[in-house]
């Protein structure tokens, strides 16, 4: 996985979300929200419990559809895509719950991040010529071979033939982040990628989210609870509240908000 220079900051739009609402039955979960992502930065949505910024990420993925409002990537308006559409487009996607197969090795979890990469079709990956000859052969190796640089590049080559479920949480979560890079995004969405990690381990995973960023010129949307992550890595943030944006901007602009501080930070920082 070769780096290319790291990026600037700039203030080309790559992901924009246009007066969203989102509702389930009577309960409104999204109302009217707006925001823009702008290419290589950080952004983070931020907000309590049930302020909707999980279903906000389900939207921009495809899980959700709402029931209003349009969501552009690269001036490319869509509100219909499915999951496998969206991360077609390039926007990839980890889970607050890991959904990795935990009875798979590190490296065919990363692999399963390949599968919208791979050109040969089924018959050709079934029956696979000898000594490495053909095209499912050949595919193969060279997407073991990038599957191998995020190994090295999120330092778990200690745990590359290791089953998942056999990893202490961290190490898990960091194999979840692999597997997004596997599909080599443009946007990557990261649903709270530092929950029930301690100290060492959030400030390895904000390491890794600065330098995929840095490194590699990859977007990042982040939610995430601590506010010190958050304010320390964040480019711009968005504030939800029951649904509602309160607040959008800088984290020194986020922090000095009353309404962010009555409705979510507590008191004045």
């Amino acid at each position: 996985m070769k780096a290319p220079a790291s990026p600037e900051r700039s203030d080309q739009v790559i992901l924009e979300v246009k007066n969203i609402s989102l509702a389930f039955g009577g309960v409104k979960a999204l109302t009217d929200i707006s925001f823009d992502v702008r290419e290589h930065e950080v952004r983070a949505i931020i907000g309590p419990n049930g302020a909707g910024k999980s279903s906000m990420l389900n939207c921009i993925n495809g899980v959700y559809i709402p029931q209003r409002g349009t969501i552009s990537f690269r001036g490319q308006t869509f509100s219909h895509l499915n999951s496998r559409q969206v991360a077609e487009m390039g926007v990839a996607r980890t889970f607050q719950n890991l959904a990795l197969f935990k009875g798979m090795s590190v490296i065919d979890n990363l692999m399963t991040g390949r599968n919208l990469k791979m050109q040969t079709n089924l018959f050709q990956q079934a029956f696979r010529m000898p000594f490495g000859w053909g095209a499912a052969n050949r595919e193969e190796v060279a997407h073991r071979e990038f599957v191998e640089h995020i190994i090295d590049f999120l330092e778990i080559q200690a745990f590359r033939k290791t089953a998942v479920g056999k990893l202490p949480y961290g190490l898990q979560k960091r194999v979840d982040l692999g597997r997004a890079l596997a599909m080599e995004p443009q946007v990557l969405l990261l649903d709270e990628p530092m929950a029930g990690m301690n100290v060492e381990e959030k400030q390895d995973m904000c390491r890794f989210v600065l330098e995929v960023n840095a490194e590699f010129g990859t977007t990042i949307v982040l939610i995430e609870h601590d506010m010190g992550v958050v304010m320390d890595i964040s480019d711009r943030v968005v504030v939800l509240d029951y649904g509602k944006k309160i607040g959008d901007g800088t984290p020194a602009e986020v922090r000095n908000n009353p309404e962010v501080i009555s409705a979510y930070l507590g008191t004045s920082q």
